[in-house]
Formats: C-alpha cells, structure tokens, sequence
C-alpha cells in the first residue's frame, strides 16, 4: 500500500508541474505562440540556493516567462545530482520584446518542505515536449 501510495504522491507532482506550465486563465491557447528563447544565465547563490535569469521574446505572458525558468531549475538540479527543486521567487520584466526572468530555486536531493516543489526528472520531460529549452 505505501509504494501505492508513493506512485499516487508522484502523479500529483506531476500533475501540478503539467499545469503550472498550462496557459494561464484568459490566455487563449488557440492563438500563435512563436517563442524564442534567448538564453539561460544560472548563478549558485550560496549551496542549494540558485538564482536563474533568462530572456525570451514572444512569451504571452508572465507565466511563459517563469515556466522557462523552471524548465532551467530542473534541468540543473539533475546536472547537480538533485532529483528536486523549490521556487523561492521569480520576478519578471519586460522592455519591447524581450521578457527577462529572475528566479531563484534551492536544489536539494531529497523532497523539500514546501509547496512550490519540483520532481526535476518529471519536469525536464514536460518541458522537452512543451518545447521548452533547459540548461
């Protein structure tokens, strides 16, 4: 029963990392979206704690944005030897075309306190097929 229940608690996370990369409430997903994604700049903070900024034009909103840098978080925590992340914060900016994200993430091997957690394995894979680029 409890490797039941494990394989129930995974599919939640997968679920909510699915749907945290949905357009976003009043965001047709009927339109054209052409992004472009201008690259990823990752900065180790202090240990488990990174700070991800990347660039993308065409995004529809901020969620585009923010979904881009939670691809990256992921996809480092992997290259790191973590299987998970946690969302501190993101901020995001736009000036003409370019939108530009600021997010911050601790890395952590095991599952963290929290509510804003990544499963990196079940992200790096979604994001692959949203066309999302990674680190």
């Amino acid at each position: 029963m409890a490797h039941r229940a494990g394989i129930i608690a995974r599919a939640g996370v997968a679920a909510a990392a699915l749907s945290a990369c949905a357009p976003a409430a009043g965001v047709s997903s009927m339109g054209s979206f052409n992004p472009s994604y201008q690259g990823i700049e990752t900065i180790l903070l202090d240990g488990d704690l990174v700070n991800f900024r990347v660039a993308m034009k065409g995004a529809r909103d901020n969620a585009d944005v923010e979904a881009y840098a939670r691809c990256a978080a992921a996809q480092y925590a992997l290259i790191r030897g973590a299987g998970f992340a946690r969302h501190v914060r993101t901020t995001v900016a736009r000036s003409g075309e370019i939108w530009r994200g600021d997010a911050v993430y601790t890395i952590s091997a095991a599952l963290p306190r929290g509510f804003r957690t990544i499963d990196a394995e079940v992200m790096v894979r979604d994001c692959g097929s949203l066309g999302i680029p990674t680190v």
